[in-house]
């Protein structure tokens, strides 16, 4: 399955479903897909999808060998495929749900505590720091994008 901006979408929903069950977080109804937007948006700062790997691929290879005009089959191409390899290979392995990551999951549960804190959308967060971080960091390790497209498809 290839990700995108979508499979974020699927994380900060499942991530926002998890605190809300918990009674960790209150917020308005009607903003509901406004907040589920603004935390993909953040966490599209910790992790890279497989389209954000596409495009950084293609510009190493425009830049690599001064391309203009990329040909429309590039990513067919060795130079590409090599290109992307070596970008994947820096993550050093790390993904969640198919979401490389570019920082721990430590610190996405930190900049998650962050964003629900300082987000005008969040109107309360019971929780202290400590345990708002394992608590996240808990229901991401859970996070499936399989599972959650076919609940939403529900």
């Amino acid at each position: 399955m290839r990700t995108d901006f979508n499979t974020l979408i699927a994380l900060a929903t499942h991530t926002i479903n998890h605190l809300k069950q918990a009674d960790i977080i209150e917020y308005a109804a009607d903003k509901r897909s406004e907040l589920i937007d603004a935390m993909a948006t953040e966490l599209g700062v910790a992790f890279s999808t497989d389209e954000d790997i596409r495009d950084q691929a293609i510009e190493e290879v425009e830049e690599k060998f001064g391309l203009e005009e990329v040909p429309e089959d590039i990513t067919e191409s060795e130079m590409f495929n090599h290109a992307r390899k070596e970008i994947i290979k820096s993550f050093q392995g790390e993904n969640l749900g198919g979401l490389y990551m570019v920082e721990s999951l430590f610190n996405v549960g930190n900049r998650v505590k962050d964003f629900l804190l300082n987000c005008d959308l969040v109107d309360d967060v019971y929780s202290s720091d400590e345990d708002l971080i394992e608590f996240v960091v808990g229901a991401m390790r859970k996070f499936n994008p399989r599972t959650e497209n076919q609940a939403q498809q529900a």
